[in-house]
């Protein structure tokens, strides 16, 4: 009896959470829904909640060094307390709202690579530890950060990877503690002076936040150096604007203002 109570705390013979997704794809300021079916393991239980979350990877510097950190950015909580009975199942349906800012994944129907995102659900049990589960989670683009995207993609910039940066960007309406960096490798045209565009979306409900950051080519006697510059889109009008010409036209402009001459 002393062995099984000791098992019991340590978890051994609990209940079991699964998740179930309606659909794993999403976007900035949309939805996801499903299902977290408990079971009941071999003795009753009191649940303290269950929650999900989302997580992603982000990158931190301290000091000198960088490492990777899997960070929740955004929770729900879907239940109180309740007793769960040995072998009992429990279904808590769910609609859980994604942040405006959520870092994007995915691309024309393409992983972007270095990007992680999941939905997390844990289980708090009474005096045990927590069971939890994860669910790959997939971001699509707004269409605003898709009609940018592309016009990048029909000047000449190659997709390198993506990453999240743990910290924030002066100037604009950010809300999550890290943001995305969509770094690009430049078309011939700019290759002289530029080294890398790292583009960051940062959407709210009225306006896309559009930060660009050029990456400038260090010469034999001197050293690179960063550009930055960010704009607004209107939703409203994303679609009437030529974004191959107003892009090209601002990176030309905010590099030559700072010295990146092609």
């Amino acid at each position: 009896m002393v062995f099984k109570r000791m098992m019991q705390a340590l978890g051994v013979g609990g209940p079991s959470v699964d998740t179930v997704l309606t659909n794993p794809n999403t976007y900035p300021g949309g939805y996801l829904e499903g299902k977290v079916h408990v079971v009941g393991g071999d003795h009753a239980v009191d649940i303290e909640y269950v929650a999900v979350g989302l997580m992603t990877r982000v990158e931190v510097e301290s000091g000198d060094s960088e490492y990777q950190s899997n960070q929740e950015f955004h929770r729900q909580r879907l239940t109180g307390s309740f007793k769960l009975e040995a072998g009992a199942r429990h279904d808590v349906p769910f609609r859980f709202e994604v942040p405006w800012q959520t870092p994007i994944t995915e691309v024309y129907g393409q992983h972007l690579h270095g990007m992680t995102m999941g939905l997390a659900t844990e289980l708090e049990v009474a005096r045990a530890v927590d069971k939890s589960d994860l669910d790959p989670v997939a971001v699509h683009p707004l269409p605003a950060q898709e009609r940018i995207l592309n016009a990048l993609l029909q000047i000449g910039f190659r997709f390198n990877r993506a990453d999240v940066e743990q910290g924030r960007i002066y100037g604009v309406d950010q809300q999550l503690p890290f943001y995305q960096e969509i770094e690009f490798y430049p078309p011939p045209q700019y290759a002289s002076a530029i080294n890398q565009l790292e583009l960051t979306f940062l959407p709210t409900p009225h306006k896309l936040q559009v930060v660009l950051e050029l990456d400038k080519r260090g010469g034999v006697f001197t050293e690179g150096r960063d550009a930055f510059g960010n704009f607004d889109v209107d939703y409203a009008t994303a679609e009437q604007t030529d974004w191959v010409s107003r892009l090209d036209q601002w990176l030309r402009q905010s590099a030559q203002r700072r010295g990146m001459f092609f």
